[in-house]
């Protein structure tokens, strides 16, 4: 397995769960080998979750750090996004795609937090992981299609219109299929 990105971010205390996770998926090969070759390129966050071991490991390979713990009015996921943003002022935010990884399972004022990044970035795809779900927005300005491939996802898919009612939605393949529908309805 090969993850491939331009740029891997770490909020900190993210670091903490590449650094005890990752060679958790790789049992066979070596933890120190699989630290190396995952490891992010920036740690990025107000620096109250990240062990001092961790942080140590990583910047004696390269890793940068940024302390944002000045800044308390965005979150630590908010802070990781505008600086990949920030990286990339040419390229189309459209075409980026963002996957987060370990944005949920935790406290429910960090998921909250997170699916929050998710409206103030609209503009970006953001796609939020964790080991059972993904959650991204549709926004309203397009048309979407999804396509599940039901060998890796499901058996589980909820359509949640936040904030406002959906202006019409259809599906089908679903357990139950909305035709046109028009509400405000949580589905599961």
């Amino acid at each position: 397995m090969c993850i491939t990105a331009q740029v891997r971010v770490c909020a900190d205390g993210g670091a903490n769960r590449v650094f005890d996770e990752m060679p958790l998926l790789f049992p066979s090969d070596d933890a120190l080998d699989v630290r190396q070759r995952y490891k992010p390129d920036i740690i990025k966050g107000d620096m109250d979750s990240v062990r001092t071991e961790v942080l140590d490991f990583y910047t004696n390979l390269g890793t940068k750090v940024a302390d944002e713990s000045h800044d308390q009015d965005s979150t630590d996921l908010h802070k990781c996004v505008a600086y990949i943003r920030d990286l990339t002022p040419n390229l189309d935010k459209s075409n980026l795609c963002i996957l987060v990884a370990g944005a949920l399972g935790g406290r429910f004022d960090h998921e909250a937090g997170n699916m929050n990044v998710l409206y103030r970035f609209s503009t970006m795809r953001l796609i939020l992981l964790s080991d059972d779900c993904l959650i991204y927005l549709l926004p309203s300005t397009h048309l979407h299609e999804i396509y599940i491939q039901s060998s890796v996802e499901g058996p589980h898919c909820g359509l949640i219109p936040i904030g406002m009612p959906s202006v019409s939605t259809t599906t089908t393949g679903l357990q139950w299929d909305l035709s046109k529908y028009i509400a405000l309805k949580l589905f599961w």
